[in-house]
Parts: structure tokens; C-alpha cells; sequence
């Protein structure tokens, strides 16, 4: 049996759709190993049901893992505990797969390393953002087909306040209002902000952050399912933070603030977030594991 301990993960950071994404230091637990029968039993943010036991993210991953091995599957039994809030934009499906394909490895003997874990993430997830930063940690830029991710250093003064409303917006829903046809004076205002964001975070201008930050591609789209995270961002700036953003699909909205002002953001997020909550967090690393 092992335990593996997977990072939340926020995606896109405004500008960067698909591509950029930061681990964050809430995880996902979960506990598994070879079984006579696929069982799963979950606690933790919102409710999950299963048809059958072996339709979780978590054995999904490990089946495809083993099929990346040229091997079949073991039946799997897994506890799972988890923090991250479903449908609201902090990776917790990326956590998910990241833990089912990491156990894979683990039973296999380290046979596809961490990389070939990510590979299996991306490829189930269809875009490489969240598995990449639950998978190497820190700031990641994906890229691919064929997937690939760069782990890069990020500046351990930086926090992220993260306002977590109660409503969900399932990703599904927040990509079928994007337009399949990008202007290309959009394509080139949002390339430009992207390129910024590892030249800015590496070189400690993070005076450039708000600028790094700015979205044409996604954002605007998804406005109306999530009424309200345009004035939080903007509220976000007033108190000091550096990046305001949408997470991921939404309905989070992100800022990184430095240490001294994160407590002021985050009393100015507590609006958006309602009768849900906001978090203080800090970049993590990859996932971790140990045997139990």
C-alpha cells in the first residue's frame, strides 16, 4: 500500500490558456494498492458517486498508466481524502488522475518515473497546465502533443490568496463558451502576456505581474458564468495584490500577493467567495509519496 499526497494546482494565470499553471499547497491524500476487486471510498469537499467503484478519476488513471506499461491493470482499492474544492478551478480532477497514475507507477516499480506519470495525466486531461504543476510543482509551462512541462522556480515571498465561491462551474460548460476563432491581434496581446510571466517572476519584476496577468482568449467569455470575479480582481488590485486572475475554469478567482498583504486581500475577497471560503496558500512541490 502506498500513500501519495498530490498539490492543487491554479491554471492559465490570466494570459496563459492551456499553458501556465502554479501548485498550490493544499493535497489531495490518497491511500491505495493491488486488490482482489476495484473499491474507493472518499471524505472530504463535496460528494462523489460512482456507478461502480472503479469509475474514479483515480482508477481511471491507474488503468491507463498500466496500458502505457504494455501491462493490465490490477484491480485497485483506494482512500481518498481530499481538500480541494470540486468544479471550482483549483485542479482537483488534474490531483485526482495525477494519484491514480502516480500509484500505478509506485506498483510497477518506478518503471514510468515522474514524467511518464505526467504524460498519463495530460494525455487524460487534454491540456497540460494542472498535470504538470501537480505533477513537478512550483510554476509550470506545458506545451505538447506530445505533452511536456518545465517546472521553474517561484519566488517563495509570493502567496496566493484564492476566493473559493460555493457555486461550481464544471469546465466542460466553461469551454463550450469559448469561440473556436481568436482574432489575431488577441492571439499576439495574449502571447506577448504569457512570454511574460517566467521572464517577470524569474527576474523579480513582479511590478509586471498585473500586465503578465491580462486575458483576451478566455476570460471575457466566461464573464457572465461568473458574476462578480471582474470586481473582485479589480478589488484585489486596490488592496496590494500583484496578479488577479480567474482560476483555471473558474468560478476562483486568484491573486498573488506579497507576504505583507495578503491579509488585506483577502478580507477584499471575501465577497466574491460568500458562503465559501478564501485561502491563504503557498507554491508546493510535485507530488510526494511514501509506502504504508
Amino acid at each position: 500500500m502506498w500513500q501519495v499526497r498530490v498539490p492543487a494546482s491554479v491554471a492559465n494565470l490570466g494570459s496563459g490558456y492551456d499553458a501556465l499553471g502554479l501548485a498550490l499547497s493544499l493535497f489531495l491524500e490518497v491511500e491505495g494498492g493491488r486488490a482482489e476487486a476495484d473499491a474507493f471510498r472518499y471524505e472530504g469537499d463535496g460528494e462523489v458517486v460512482l456507478e461502480r467503484p472503479g469509475d474514479s478519476l483515480v482508477h481511471r488513471a491507474w488503468r491507463r498508466a498500466w496500458e502505457a506499461l504494455g501491462e493490465a491493470a490490477p484491480p485497485l482499492r483506494v482512500e481518498v481524502r481530499n481538500p480541494i474544492p470540486l468544479a471550482r478551478g483549483l485542479g482537483s480532477s488534474a490531483a485526482a488522475i495525477v494519484a491514480g497514475a502516480a500509484l500505478a507507477d509506485l506498483e510497477s516499480g518506478g518503471r514510468l518515473g515522474r514524467d511518464g506519470v505526467f504524460q498519463v495525466a495530460a494525455e487524460l486531461e487534454g491540456h497540460p497546465d494542472n498535470a504538470g504543476a501537480s505533477a513537478y510543482g512550483s510554476f509550470v509551462v506545458g506545451f505538447g502533443p506530445p505533452w511536456r512541462a518545465l517546472a521553474l522556480p517561484f519566488p517563495e515571498e509570493l502567496l496566493a490568496v484564492v476566493a473559493v465561491p460555493s457555486f461550481e462551474v464544471p469546465t466542460e460548460r466553461a469551454r463550450a463558451v469559448l469561440s473556436p476563432v481568436v482574432p489575431r491581434e488577441d492571439a499576439v496581446f495574449n502571447l506577448s502576456r504569457a512570454a511574460l510571466w517566467p521572464a517577470a517572476l524569474l527576474t523579480g519584476r513582479y511590478d509586471l505581474l498585473k500586465e503578465a496577468a491580462r486575458d483576451r482568449l478566455h476570460q471575457p467569455a466566461r464573464a457572465p458564468l461568473l458574476p462578480g470575479a471582474e470586481e473582485a480582481m479589480e478589488a484585489a488590485y486596490r488592496f496590494g495584490a500583484l496578479a488577479a486572475f480567474v482560476g483555471g475554469a473558474g468560478p476562483a478567482v486568484a491573486a498573488l500577493v506579497s507576504s505583507e498583504r495578503a491579509e488585506a486581500v483577502a478580507k477584499a475577497l471575501e465577497g466574491y467567495a460568500k458562503d465559501g471560503e478564501v485561502l491563504v496558500l503557498q507554491a508546493a512541490r510535485g507530488y510526494t509519496w511514501k509506502a504504508i
